[in-house]
């Protein structure tokens, strides 16, 4: 059975929406790859973002307008075109592993919310995404992207509403003085650290992406891409701005938004709580959704068991603390995943200037 959408369902916002929910999640919504990322380098890190801003328009437009030319529903075909099939295999295998560990992250995130921010055991967020998660699972890809439209639009407003507020309480000339002390304390040159948070971001973006190949025309999907790097380039600046009016305070928290949240009010720490883990809702579901379409048809039986399957198998590491996770496993998946990124950078204009010379030739 085939739920993929007819080309004119998707429509840009929606394909948008997908895009920045798969990287709106667990780590991105609660402020932790902000500050691991970006927040640590300072002044260097509005420089980051730009290049982050960039990577995000050009390689999402890039994945998409692929995905829409072969006809894609999952990543494999995009990979073989792109690097071959034997560096194919270890992509896929790499992929696969990020995939199921991405979602491990996203269920620890979802206890860390409640532990952190209800006071609730960090198993009842845990059991309660796995059961929203199966369960849009089993509706294929509609259910996939009508949550990230409804969802994706609530995190973003709420997000960039407490983090310009932040800004404005904390007194926004304060972040000069922060700069420098922050500065001092990296690890990671800032331009490294963009390429790292961009690349493991990909991971999921293509398998998510690439779903969608048959439901899309081209100029949507570029449109798409573009619109949801925009948004996430956007939504990472201005949190980064606001990472530093309290940093290094919000080193401490594993949720560093919330403690952000609880400078507003305790209300909008509440609200803030609750789409936070929205947010690692959309993602969590992302990952399920990319590894199962990665081995069979979206919307099939196989499918269905396989995201489920996958769900439940992840449950145990999700035990773990949700920063630990993001500290340890997300730089690996980078550095994994730079191969990827490098590919989809040079490789469709390496392919184009190819074909031109041959085309010369004849």
């Amino acid at each position: 059975m085939n739920t993929l959408p007819r080309q004119d369902q998707i429509s840009t916002i929606k394909i948008a929406a997908m895009y920045m929910g798969a990287v709106i999640g667990a780590g991105f919504a609660s402020g932790q790859e902000i500050m691991q990322f970006i927040v640590v380098h300072g002044s260097d890190g509005l420089k980051e973002v730009f290049l982050v801003t960039f990577l995000f328009c050009y390689l999402g437009a890039e994945i998409l307008y692929l995905s829409e030319k072969f006809k894609t529903n999952n990543y494999l075909i995009l990979i073989n075109y792109l690097v071959g099939k034997k560096i194919a295999k270890l992509l896929d295998i790499i992929s696969l592993l990020m995939l199921a560990g991405g979602l491990s992250v996203m269920l620890s995130g979802g206890g860390a919310v409640f532990s952190e921010h209800f006071n609730v055991a960090a198993w009842y967020g845990i059991l309660i995404i796995v059961f929203i998660n199966c369960w849009v699972l089993l509706c294929g890809l509609q259910g996939v992207v009508w949550v990230n439209v409804i969802l994706v639009p609530l995190k973003i407003i709420a997000i960039l509403l407490i983090s310009l507020l932040v800004i404005r309480i904390q007194n926004a000339p304060a972040i000069i003085n922060i700069t420098v002390q922050t500065t001092e304390n990296t690890y990671r040159h800032w331009f490294i650290s963009g390429l790292l948070y961009v690349s493991y971001n990909m991971i999921l973006v293509i398998a998510v992406l690439s779903t969608i190949g048959k439901g899309i025309s081209s100029k949507k999907a570029v449109a798409g891409g573009v619109l949801g790097g925009l948004g996430l380039g956007v939504t990472a600046g201005i949190m980064f701005l606001a990472g530093l009016t309290v940093y290094p305070e919000i080193k401490e928290y594993k949720v560093p938004m919330l403690y952000m949240a609880g400078i507003i009010g305790a209300g909008v720490k509440g609200v803030m709580g609750l789409l936070i883990w929205a947010a690692i809702l959309t993602t969590t579901i992302a990952n399920a959704h990319g590894f199962a379409a990665r081995l069979a048809e979206p919307g099939s039986g196989r499918y269905k068991i396989i995201g489920i399957g996958v769900t439940l198998l992840a449950m145990p590491l999700a035990r773990f603390d949700f920063d630990k996770l993001v500290a340890v496993i997300y730089p690996i998946f980078g550095y994994a995943g730079l191969l990827l990124i490098i590919v989809l950078i040079i490789g469709p204009p390496l392919k184009l200037l190819r074909s031109s010379i041959l085309r010369q030739g004849k």
